[in-house]
Order: C-alpha cells, then sequence, then structure tokens
C-alpha cells in the first residue's frame, strides 16, 4: 500500500494536476501558461559550484561538487515536464545529490512547446554533450532524465552511432516518455490509478513538440528507435504510472535484441516517483545516487 504521504499528494496532483489535463481544452490552456523560473534554488547555489552559459541559444547549468572543481565523472540530466513545463525543485533536488557523490552534473535547457519544437533540442543537446565529452570521458558520463526527459535522452543516444561522438557508459531513466503516441491499449487500464498523468493531455503537449511530425518518428519516440546499439540501460517506474505499459515494452525490446537492460518498478508509485518526497522513492534514489558515484 502506498504511505500516507503519498496518498495525500496523490490527492492533490489528481485535482491540480490531472482534472486539466484531462479535456483538449484545458491541455491547451496548460500549454500557453507563462513559464516558471528555470534558476536552481538559492539552496543549491549556496551548495555547489554551478555557472550557466549558452549553447546555440538556449541556457546550460553546470552544477560541481565544492570539493572536487575538476570532476572526471559526469551526468547529463535532461530534466521531464512533458515538454511544456520548466525543470523544477524537484529536480534540482536529485541533481544536488548526483553533484554530491563527485560528478559533474550538466543540466541543458531545451527550448519547450509550444515555442519551441524538437527540431532544436537535438542540435542542441548534442552540442552540450560534444563540450561535455572534450572534458569527461564517455565511459565516465551516464545520461540520465525523468519524463519527457528520459525519453528525450534515450533519442539522444540513439542519435550517436555515426556522429563521431561516443557513446555515455549508461542510461538512467526515471518513468522515461518513450513513444508519444499514446497508443498501447494497455494505457487504458492504468490511467484509471494515475493520480498524476492523463493521456489526453499529454497527447495534446506531444503534437505541439513534435511540430506537427509524425509522433511514432524515433527521435520523438525513441520506443521504435534503433535499440542494439544502447549502452546499459536502468528504468524506474511506478505502477500507477500511464508510462508503465511503455517501460515494460522498452525493457521488452531492448532485452529482445540483446541490450542489457535492468528495470525497477515500484508497486502502488506514481509518476517519476524517485523524485518526489515521498518514503517510496528512498531506495531508488539511494540506488539511482549508487550508480552515479561507482561510475
Amino acid at each position: 500500500m502506498p504511505s500516507l504521504v503519498a496518498r495525500v499528494l496523490a490527492l492533490a496532483l489528481r485535482v491540480v494536476r490531472k482534472r486539466p489535463m484531462e479535456s483538449v481544452e484545458g491541455a491547451r490552456e496548460w500549454l500557453h501558461r507563462p513559464k516558471e523560473d528555470p534558476a536552481p534554488p538559492l539552496w543549491v547555489t549556496q551548495r555547489h559550484w554551478i555557472t550557466l552559459r549558452e549553447v546555440g541559444g538556449f541556457p546550460v547549468y553546470t552544477v560541481l561538487p565544492g570539493e572536487v572543481p575538476e570532476p572526471e565523472k559526469a551526468v547529463l540530466y535532461v530534466h521531464g515536464g512533458t515538454y511544456v513545463s520548466e525543470i523544477s525543485a524537484w529536480h534540482w533536488v536529485l541533481i544536488s545529490r548526483m553533484a554530491d557523490t563527485g560528478c559533474r552534473v550538466e543540466v541543458p535547457l531545451y527550448g519547450l512547446a509550444p515555442e519551441h519544437t524538437y527540431r532544436e533540442a537535438f542540435p542542441f543537446l548534442t552540442e552540450v554533450y560534444r563540450e561535455l565529452s572534450d572534458d569527461v570521458a564517455a565511459g565516465r558520463t551516464v545520461f540520465a532524465g525523468d519524463s519527457a526527459g528520459g525519453g528525450l535522452a534515450l533519442a539522444l543516444a540513439q542519435t550517436l552511432p555515426g556522429s563521431g561522438l561516443p557513446e555515455p557508459a549508461r542510461l538512467i531513466l526515471i518513468s522515461p516518455w518513450a513513444d508519444l503516441t499514446m497508443s498501447n491499449p494497455d494505457i487504458a487500464e492504468v490511467d484509471e490509478h494515475d493520480p498524476w498523468l492523463s493521456p489526453v493531455g499529454m497527447v495534446e503537449a506531444a503534437k505541439s513538440w513534435s511540430g506537427g511530425d509524425d509522433l511514432a518518428l524515433p527521435r520523438l519516440s525513441p520506443v521504435y528507435g534503433e535499440l542494439a546499439t544502447l549502452p546499459p540501460l536502468d528504468l524506474y517506474i511506478g505502477t500507477r504510472d500511464v508510462l508503465l505499459p511503455d517501460t515494460r515494452r522498452l525493457r521488452d525490446l531492448v532485452t529482445e535484441v540483446g541490450g542489457t537492460v535492468r528495470l525497477s518498478e515500484e508497486e502502488g508509485a506514481f509518476h517519476i516517483y524517485p523524485l518526489v518526497p515521498v518514503p517510496e522513492g528512498g531506495e531508488a534514489r539511494a540506488e539511482i545516487l549508487r550508480t552515479v558515484r561507482d561510475l
């Protein structure tokens, strides 16, 4: 059974987040809301060495542990938010803890829908990774991301073969949005129990992010892309997350082509539970941080 904290938060999310997303009209209104400030909270800036630069017109934060000014390992973290919302305080908490393991964390803030599309994101992220790979060996670099950012990190990894850039050591994906078509028939059953996400609103966000292109294109839905060349893959998902069916499908497809994949599935947990301040996320967070620490 989910913890009391998780149950209370789930009720709040159902009212504040899910209900507005359950209609096309509500989703479109949400799409056009003003974006929030993506800057790291004050406590993060006081805890770490942080720099901000622009790459191709988009901001990139570099977060360093104070005691290790030039780390020899790194995480490229791609935040979620349905390709519409800015990076949040929950993201910054995990990023800070990753930096605490002694690594550099690159945080690229890609352009969001409806003002931007995936077409701008890939050259931006590729250049961010190119710059990072000049400083830190790929064998000690992880791509990580949650939700939309998890799907984007996965799609970015799929573009590396033939690009001249090395593949990272590992992918760590939390509730990855790997199929923007939302066409998996098993989603409907999970939707009844998901307190956060609505397929209706997600498809509206996906259409905006795609700029009118086919949602099944691998750069939008990497579950349809090349999976055999991926580095080892860690997946984290809760059973009350509409992305569960496609995450299981991703696991199965990677296994079929001989890839290395590990799925951590938390009973009763909702979307991106390792980032959320609920007891269910503690073990997953600890596991993620161990992976980063052992790079």
